[in-house]
């Protein structure tokens, strides 16, 4: 599937407001600073909107115009540090470095962004069977 703009945002953010939402509810009730998680979800949705921006015009010199499997969950571990990096040297509204845990990040993290290339990788294409010929688009 060569996905589209369009059908990248959709996937997204449709993605990280299902499971990423569930995953993110296990941490919320878990932790004393649980909305800081749901902050930090907003966050990979916001950076990641601008993120697919660039995916999609690096994808066109790939000889098949494809972005395989293996590049997005590659493209999670970029983006984990980017975000990290900007809570650390730049901070983020509703981010208090104080209050921010290296350890928690690293596993909410990483638990939603597997759980999201999962998803996308399995369960798009029984639930949404045309999705993967609409360039990603759900609507």
């Amino acid at each position: 599937m060569t996905p589209t703009l369009f059908g990248r945002w959709q996937t997204r953010i449709f993605l990280l407001a299902t499971v990423g939402v569930l995953i993110t509810l296990f941490f919320y009730s878990s932790k004393r600073e649980g909305e800081l998680f749901f902050i930090i979800l907003a966050y990979v949705v916001s950076f990641g909107i601008a993120w697919d921006v660039l995916y999609v015009y690096i994808q066109k010199f790939r000889w098949d115009r494809d972005w395989p499997g293996a590049f997005q969950l590659l493209a999670g571990i970029w983006e984990a540090l980017f975000i990290l990096g900007v809570i650390k040297f730049i901070g983020l509204p509703g981010v208090s470095i104080e209050k921010f845990d290296f350890f928690w990040y690293i596993c909410h993290y990483s638990i939603v962004w597997l759980g999201v290339y999962l998803a996308s990788q399995s369960l798009m294409r029984v639930i949404f069977p045309r999705w993967r010929f609409q360039g990603g688009q759900l609507f």
